[in-house]
């Protein structure tokens, strides 16, 4: 098993045991994702391009943004795993697309 699928499989496990799954239609769980990437979006919103490099981020903002960019996850991967979606396969078929592209 991949970690990819261990992943799924845990928040599978998670969804399942607080009866989420009637939630988690892929509708709902890609509006999700759209809604924790504007989440993590408003962490830089009124950073210049310098200010929001890694390096003049304070360690509250970066671990701020890192559970953001947790949530917009464990929702694409729940989402991948309601559509059986392989996450790593589907990457690499588009990092083919995007080589031949630019």
């Amino acid at each position: 098993m991949t970690e990819f699928d261990q992943l799924k499989s845990e928040i599978r496990a998670f969804a399942d045991a607080r009866q989420w799954e009637i939630f988690h239609t892929p509708k709902n769980l890609s509006m999700a994702v759209a809604g924790e990437a504007g989440e993590l979006v408003a962490e830089f919103q009124w950073l210049t391009a310098d200010e929001s490099r890694k390096e003049n981020l304070s360690a509250e903002k970066i671990q701020d943004i890192k559970m953001e960019i947790a949530d917009v996850a464990l929702y694409l991967f729940r989402l991948a795993d309601v559509l059986d979606v392989d996450l790593a396969d589907v990457m690499r078929t588009k990092m083919e697309i995007n080589e031949g592209r630019f």
